[in-house]
């Protein structure tokens, strides 16, 4: 159930159109995340740049995902799970047993994004204060000091959109659908 009303480009606030006109050009429709979102056009405008920000870091597109959907799952924002697991067969290649394992907090089978998925983990659960022993996991995993900057750079834009989610309760959009993630509750608890 919806909490905060899915604004529209017609009833958005004036600040909120231009961007909602931009994002339907470019998806070819209006994810229900930016329709919550553009109640506050400055929280648009924030995950847009963010997004934009984040696009160019030097972590892969796949590892990129690996942060969005283990944030994603670790703040049981189903919404941004099944957006990202798009992304993450469409956009970043990644395979089934990846994803699902991302999906679910679970092991993932690839060494390097099994030390991306619990780096970022462990970033959301300490607030970034990990410990030497995790960084340095991270770091022998092949990742540089730059990349665990970009895990708190991944992280931040997914705690913008996983809380905003949460909070104004945006429905799947039917694009979404195949990847719908009913693991929610779990993970908010866990």
């Amino acid at each position: 159930m919806t909490r905060l009303p899915l604004r529209t480009i017609d009833d958005a606030p004036a600040a909120s159109k231009e961007l909602l006109i931009s994002a339907e050009k470019r998806n070819g429709f209006l994810p229900n995340l930016l329709r919550i979102l553009a109640n506050a056009p400055v929280a648009l405008e924030t995950y847009l740049t963010v997004s934009g920000l984040n696009a160019r870091a030097s972590l892969s597109v796949a590892e990129r995902e690996v942060v969005q959907l283990t944030a994603a799952a670790t703040h049981g924002c189903g919404f941004c799970v099944a957006g990202h697991t798009a992304a993450a067969y469409k956009q970043a290649g990644l395979d089934q047993g990846t994803v699902e394992a991302l999906r679910n907090l679970a092991h993932v089978p690839n060494e390097r994004l099994e030390a991306l998925a619990r780096f970022t983990k462990a970033v959301i659960a300490t607030r970034g204060a990990v410990s030497d022993a995790e960084l340095e996991v991270f770091k022998a995993a092949g990742f540089s000091d730059q990349a665990a900057l970009e895990v708190v750079l991944g992280v931040s834009l997914a705690t913008l959109c996983n809380f905003a989610n949460n909070l104004g309760g945006a429905p799947l959009n039917p694009q979404f659908e195949p990847y719908r993630w009913d693991g929610a509750r779990a993970a908010a608890v866990e």
